[in-house]
């Protein structure tokens, strides 16, 4: 299917940093899309008044922020799903993807290969790379049922943690390896003084 045929995307408007307060409405930068989120939140690193969050387009638990600005092309169309359960606001070079499938399966599939190829493709600009949300409504995705989504999801979160949870997977594993690494390095390299 199409994105448009399961989902309404919205272009979002505003939102410069200099508007952002120290508490009051939570809010996602397209920015911080590239440089602080990972691939799902359910907390905001920045906050609006609530007067400029009545400027902003409104995203709800399970919508899909896409950045829609970039200075490349890989870069563009990062995207983060929103799972927190109150509702938060984002800005201009963003577009927000409501929709009734699986947040977690839509944002794991926006960075696969197959995706990548098709952004290629409606990509458009030279300094700065930019997807309109019209053409991002004509992305074709594998809409799989709801319950096929929530497998593939569950595998690939447990991929997710092996190789990003600090405390469990590879870097666990890396650590754990590095201590043992100087343990015996410690251990071959300390030599008794030897008597006169």
């Amino acid at each position: 299917m199409t994105l448009g045929e399961i989902a309404t995307i919205t272009r979002g408007s505003g939102l410069p940093k200099s508007d952002f307060t120290d508490s009051g409405v939570p809010c996602i930068h397209y920015g911080q899309i590239y440089t602080y989120y990972g691939t799902f939140a359910d907390v905001t690193k920045s906050f609006v008044s609530p007067e400029t969050a009545a400027t902003l387009k409104t995203v709800s638990k399970g919508d899909i922020i896409i950045a829609v600005t970039s200075e490349n092309i890989e870069d563009v169309c990062k995207c983060v799903a929103w799972l927190g359960d109150e509702d938060i606001v984002t800005g201009g070079h963003t577009a927000i993807v409501k929709h009734n499938q699986n947040p977690k399966y839509i944002a794991y599939w926006l960075q696969t290969a197959e995706f990548f190829g098709q952004k290629r493709k409606i990509a458009h600009g030279t300094k700065v790379i930019e997807v309109t949300p019209r053409k991002l409504e004509n992305i074709e995705i594998p809409i799989p049922p709801l319950e096929e989504q929530a497998r593939i999801v569950e595998i690939l979160d447990r991929f997710d943690a092996l190789t990003t949870d600090i405390s469990a997977g590879l870097p666990a594993e890396i650590a754990a390896r590095q201590k043992q690494y100087e343990y015996y390095r410690d251990k071959l390299l300390t030599f008794k003084e030897i008597a006169q």
